[in-house]
């Protein structure tokens, strides 16, 4: 895979909460892109980023199971029920709001990436993607989310 941008932001830690609070920029690669490639993009409220978590050392790569947050009074759920960052390939899935297009350089707001985190791809978010049916999840799922936007 190769990186096609980069996430520019104020936040340089990987804090849990408040998100929503963080604008960032994406600067896609001018090497790789012309500016047709964003082309229509800013007719879509949010895109979907794929990235990579590429400050987490190998000793922090999760392959069982954990306490979300290390908090014990959650249970125990394996990295694949969980969207931690310690995931085996370090990739991080966020939905954030695009809020303008310069050019190569897409304005977001929620993404909860910090700067210099590389991009690995970009999606506009389309309703018809979104979940079909009801949507159900743990309740400690829920406790964890109450912060993190």
């Amino acid at each position: 895979m190769t990186e096609i941008g980069t996430v520019r932001s104020s936040r340089d830690a990987a804090i849990d909460d408040a998100w929503n609070a963080v604008q960032s920029r994406i600067e896609i690669d001018p090497a790789q892109f012309t500016p047709g490639a964003v082309e229509s993009l800013d007719g879509f409220s949010h895109i979907e980023v794929l990235f990579v978590f590429d400050r987490v050392p190998e000793t922090e790569i999760e392959r069982g199971s954990r306490h979300p947050r290390g908090r014990t009074d959650w249970p125990r759920v394996g990295i694949f029920a969980q969207r931690g960052k310690g995931r085996p390939n370090r990739i991080g899935l966020c939905t954030c709001q695009l809020l303008r297009v310069e050019g190569l350089t897409l304005h977001v707001k929620g993404l909860d990436a910090i700067d210099g985190t590389p991009v690995l791809d970009i999606k506009p978010y389309m309703k018809g993607f979104g979940p079909r049916g009801t949507v159900r999840e743990p309740e400690w799922a829920a406790q964890i989310m109450a912060f993190y936007w």
